[in-house]
């Protein structure tokens, strides 16, 4: 877009969206232009659906051409020859798409290997895939130099020493040659022109899926306001927490302790819990019992008094735990809904043999 003349003010966003609208609906520039059109519009707030009924752009084509054109304007950046850029410039918008995950530097030599070998978008999609497997190694494979076409050329190389078939593997020779940069490459490949060992690919390890079956399988995980003694504030410092399904996913901005428990059906059916550690000497009637430290889950949403259960409250400014026969005077701060001991830990010695463990 031109400067404005001094005396003109700047459009607002409602004339500058109906402008790249009316040109996009028109068909007016080309395609790089049409992608920076849409990008606009997208900034200012219209989503694929509307850029659509309003312009005929189905949602593919928008992302292909916008994308597209951001690929473009960086081989523009790093001085692809006029050639290159005069080409790509009214067509092959699927091309420039499919080196979206390359480098700049990368995008600019698959650019000009795709224009000088007249490629299509599949193809264009497996230069992509064999320059970014490329640049992965550390050392150069033998005789293949860094440069997209050896690139390309090495991936046929690979491909064609694993394949029994002799038709697809003179295709994948042929296609290496087409595609080799050096004259090394070009050796490697035409030993495979008499050399027909077969070099068995090496199949990819199985993936370790694994598939949550039960409640208890998946934890619930519980932030912790802190170690006895704490305050009223402490307990009401910590946010409610929303859990992000289906994997009970957290997100939290700032400094926190979290735990997670077993997904215990009392757990999951609370509405805000929170953590306190202490020792278990904090409660009533604990008195023969040993004394060990335990995690104490409260449902802060849970403040109405029950005589079934235990709460929360404030106590000379500190958090205390009881236990009401009668409603009480002071306000509840949360309910206790679990506390979990730590787990029992054998006898190292006896854990070595697994026979006295099993008796």
């Amino acid at each position: 877009m031109t400067d404005l003349p001094p005396n003109v003010q700047e459009p607002n966003n409602n004339d500058v969206a109906s402008e790249l609208l009316r040109k996009l609906r028109q068909k007016q520039g080309n395609w790089v232009e049409w992608g920076v059109a849409i990008a606009q519009l997208q900034k200012l707030g219209y989503n694929p659906q509307e850029i659509f009924e309003a312009t005929g752009f189905e949602p593919i084509q928008q992302n292909q051409v916008t994308v597209g054109a951001q690929v473009y304007n960086s081989i523009e950046k790093a001085n692809a020859s006029a050639e290159v850029r005069s080409h790509y410039s009214t067509r092959g918008s699927d091309i420039l798409y499919e080196f979206r995950l390359l480098t700049q530097e990368e995008r600019t030599a698959a650019a000009e290997l795709a224009f000088q070998n007249k490629i299509d978008a599949d193809g264009a999609k497996e230069i992509a895939k064999a320059i970014k497997e490329f640049s992965r190694f550390r050392t150069l494979p033998e005789g293949f130099q860094n440069h997209p076409g050896d690139a390309v050329a090495y991936q046929a190389w690979k491909l064609a020493r694993q394949n029994t078939d002799l038709q697809e593997r003179s295709r994948l020779i042929a296609k290496g040659l087409r595609f080799a940069y050096s004259q090394t490459a070009r050796r490697q490949i035409e030993q495979l022109l008499t050399d027909f060992t077969v070099v068995p690919s090496r199949p990819a390890p199985s993936l370790p899926f694994y598939r949550l079956e039960s409640e208890a399988d998946l934890p619930r995980v519980i932030p912790v306001v802190g170690e006895l003694p704490l305050t009223q504030n402490d307990l009401q410092a910590v946010p409610v927490i929303e859990e992000i399904e289906p994997f009970r996913m957290v997100k939290f901005a700032g400094e926190q302790a979290w735990v997670p428990l077993p997904g215990w059906q009392v757990l999951l059916s609370a509405e805000d819990p929170v953590v306190i550690l202490c020792k278990s000497d904090k409660f009533p009637n604990q008195t023969q019992n040993p004394t060990e430290p335990v995690l104490v889950v409260v449902d802060r949403a849970q403040r109405e008094w029950d005589s079934n259960g235990y709460f929360v409250v404030d106590n000379c400014g500190e958090l205390d735990f009881q236990w009401f026969e009668t409603s009480p005077e002071i306000p509840l701060l949360g309910r206790i809904i679990v506390i979990v001991k730590p787990r029992r830990i054998l006898d190292e010695n006896v854990t070595k043999d697994s026979w006295q463990i099993d008796e």
